[in-house]
This record gives C-alpha cells, structure tokens and sequence, in this order.
C-alpha cells in the first residue's frame, strides 16, 4: 500500500475517534482512521447473539449528555425509554428480599436518612470540586490519598448505608473495589454526571436506550468517512517529531501526518512503539491508570414475565453476585431480556468457576430478585471485555490510588503532535458514551486552533 498522505491520524474507530475525525473532516482537513478490530464502535458493540439482539458494550443515554443526545439526532438516531414500570427488588446484607417502589431502598428508617446525609456530602463535594479539573481543588490531596472504602467508613458507622452508597460507584461505575480507587476518583465520577445523586438515580442515569443499538453511532459515522477508516488495522508504531508524524499499521499501511489522535482507553497506550519514546510523563501516569471489571450478563426469555407480576425488572443488593439487574428488553421485541452486572471482586470469583458454574451461579442470583423463572432464559450471554485483546477491562479507566491528583492534569495534555482522546479522560460524561464524544469533538477543536484553521 503506498503511503498515505493526511492532515491527521486517528488510532482507534470508536465513538471517540470517529467524532474527532468527523469533525476534522467537518473543518476541511483529511484524515485517516486506523482500527484494530474487524469492526468500529469500540466499547459499543450491538450483537447478535443465538437470534437476540444484545448490546455488549455501552447502551444508556440520560438527560445530562447533551452531546450524545445532538449527536444522536444528526445522525437520524432515535431512542426508547428504559421500561421501569411496577415495583423494584431490594436484597439485603442479611439476604432478605423486599419489593418497593420510589427512589429510596426499602431499608430502616436509620439506613435511608445516613444514606441521605451521605449523598448530600457527595453531591456538595461533586459541585465544588468538579469534573474538568478536579486534581486543582485544594482538597485533592486529602480526597485522593484515601481510599473510597475508607473514606466512608471515616463518615458513617452504618455499614448498609456504607454498602449502598458503594455499590454506586464501585461495583456500578468504576467496577473495582472500593478500596483500590480514591475518594477524589468517586468524586469525579459523581462531578461528571452532575451530581452524586444523578448516580444513585438509575431512572435518570440509565434513561434511555438507542433505537437499533449504540453502536450505530460510530457506524453512521464511519459510513460518512468511507475508505478513510480502515480496519483490522492495529498501529504498532508511531515515529514523532514536533513537525508532524508517521503512523504504522498492519497491512502495510503508513501515515504521514502533521497530527494524530490516540483515540484508545489509557491502558492501550503501550501496545504502540514510539520512536522517540513517551516521555517520563507519560510512563509514569499511564502506568496508575487501570480498566475495572465487570461481566455484563444478558439473559432473554420468550416474555418478559417479571411485568407480569407487577415488577419493574430493576434490581439492587451491595452483597449479591448480581449487584444490579435491569429490564433491557429490546424496542418494540416481545421477548423480555434482563441485564444484569457482576463487578470487581465478584467478577474475580465468578470467573474462577467453570463456565457451566459461573452461568448456574449468576442465575441463581437473578432468581432470588425476579423468581425462579429467571433462571431459565432461551438465550444467555456474558460479554467479558477484560478478555478483549483490544480493550482489556471494562467500563473505563480509572487511576489507582493517588493517581488522580498526581497526574490528572496531564492526562489530555499533547506530546508535541499527539493527541489524548476517549471517554476514560473526559471531564463531563466520564466513563460513558457521551463522553467519548465530547473528548473528540474538543480533541478536534484543540487540533484546529493549533493548526491556525
């Protein structure tokens, strides 16, 4: 193949990448997109697994992420809301299991007010401290050199109200345990939905889902750029100078480019040689930031019986293998399919079980929420990214502790012409879809101006 001439490189065709090379292309300039896998979309990803359609990747879509939702619209995309209707399960620590309705989980009237007391302290930190640079704060130090497990336990003395408020966090959003992360990382998870409270929400946090699946977000995209996005593409180097680059691909591929975009999870930054090296920097941060791990499991049945019995399909329990359960029954399907997610440590156990044990166990636990029932789906499926070459963990990356406030503020700072963009260093929308989106487009806008267009 004879090389490739373009203003810019983008490694990586996820919605991250595509919106930043969307938007350059927008700006008049040419680029080239470089993908690893057979396909684009990234962490988004809509299957089709034993005849049901299944989102193994990324899929929610709230209010508060307006650049998703005008991105959705440009590209024709429509949305349904998250079925929600009757009553939710609640299981304790004590395994006892009690069906509710309203925002609130069904604990004694001590729990519910420490929880809230706990969540006021959060939405507070949230605002102050923010989510486009938290490591500025003058409480970053304190926050980020002690873990989110014991920070806790430094304001409360109920371990059930401790639990819960975790599970928003730990198991639901950065899937590591709560020890691992620091309070300054929960705080910018919490910041960069808005607020605490929109976390713990999930009628707000999981609203909406995308008519057809997410993944047709980056494959619009990709269909606009055409033979621009070229996959089964893995860049293995890239050799930089201040006055531009050249990108080398499998297949033969290679870019000459004034500027390129890493347009992967932190994680993968090290699966490129760089000629000349990173510098000290960049080693040293991308070596505290780590992808969690969570089995996202998709179970589908011939109806969504749970309705019938006046439940809504949502579920919670701190100390279940399944953390939390949802309705994801498909636009207009007359199937029902349950989602339901196994993070951090839980996930570690569960995968040091055989395949056939693992599965028995996961459903075991969705029964005790909806019913014996749900232990016997048509179609059933774990989608494992910590197993996917070019992902590595799920849902993002995350610093360990101390991180944050260490190296946060160089986390989408250029090494002369490359460029950091993905929804795992974003500020608003951190962790999600929409954030991936806001990280290309404002990558895009920092080439531009730095190109004088």
């Amino acid at each position: 193949m004879p090389t490739l001439q373009r203003d810019v490189a983008i490694v990586g065709a996820g919605p991250s990448g595509l919106a930043a090379a969307t938007a350059l292309r927008k700006a008049g300039l040419s680029v080239a997109v470089l993908e690893a896998r057979d396909r684009v979309g990234g962490r988004t990803w809509t299957d089709t697994i034993d005849g049901a359609t299944l989102e193994i990747g990324g899929q929610w879509v709230s209010p508060d992420q307006t650049a998703l939702i005008s991105l959705l619209g440009e590209l024709g995309l429509e949305t349904f809301d998250r079925y929600r209707e009757g009553e939710s399960v609640y299981i304790s620590a004590a395994g006892e299991r009690t069906r509710y309705t309203g925002e609130s989980f069904p604990v004694d009237e001590t729990t519910r007010k420490e929880m809230d007391r706990l969540i006021s302290i959060l939405d507070d930190l949230a605002a102050r401290v923010g989510a486009e640079e938290p490591w500025a704060h003058p409480l970053a130090r304190e926050l980020d050199t002690i873990s989110f497990k014991h920070w806790l336990i430094e304001q409360s003395d109920d371990a059930e109200a401790r639990d819960n408020i975790g599970l928003f966090i730990a198991g639901g959003m950065l899937t590591k345990p709560a020890h691992s992360f620091s309070a300054l990382q929960a705080v910018l998870m919490a910041a960069s939905a808005g607020s605490f409270s929109h976390l713990v929400d999930e009628d707000f946090i999981l609203d909406k889902r995308v008519i057809g699946g997410m993944q047709q977000v980056s494959i619009r995209m990709a269909a606009a750029l055409g033979d621009d996005v070229f996959l089964n593409a893995p860049v293995r180097t890239v050799q930089w100078s201040q006055q531009g680059a050249v990108v080398l691909a499998d297949g033969g591929i290679r870019v000459e480019a004034s500027r390129v975009v890493l347009a992967v999870p932190p994680n993968l930054y090290s699966r490129i040689s760089y000629d000349p090296p990173l510098p000290r920097r960049q080693h040293q941060m991308h070596q505290h930031q780590s992808l969690g791990l969570v089995i996202k499991v998709h179970a589908v049945y011939e109806t969504p019986f749970w309705r019938e019995d006046g439940l809504s399909g949502t579920g919670f329990g701190a100390s279940e293998i399944v953390q939390e359960v949802y309705d994801n029954t498909n636009h207009k399907d007359t199937r029902g399919t349950l989602v339901a997610f196994v993070s951090d440590e839980k996930a570690d156990a569960m995968f040091e079980l055989s395949e056939e044990d693992r599965r028995a166990t996961i459903l075991d636990s969705l029964a005790r929420y909806l019913g014996p029932k749900a232990a016997q789906p048509a179609v059933y499926y774990e989608s494992d990214w910590g197993s996917e070459e070019w992902t590595r963990g799920a849902y993002a990356a995350s610093f360990d502790l101390g991180g944050l406030h260490r190296y946060g503020k160089d986390t989408r700072t250029p090494v002369g012409p490359l460029h950091f963009s993905c929804s795992d260093i974003a500020a608003e929308g951190y962790q999600h879809v929409d954030g991936a989106v806001r990280m290309g487009q404002r990558t895009a806008r920092d080439i531009l101006a730095r190109l004088g267009k």
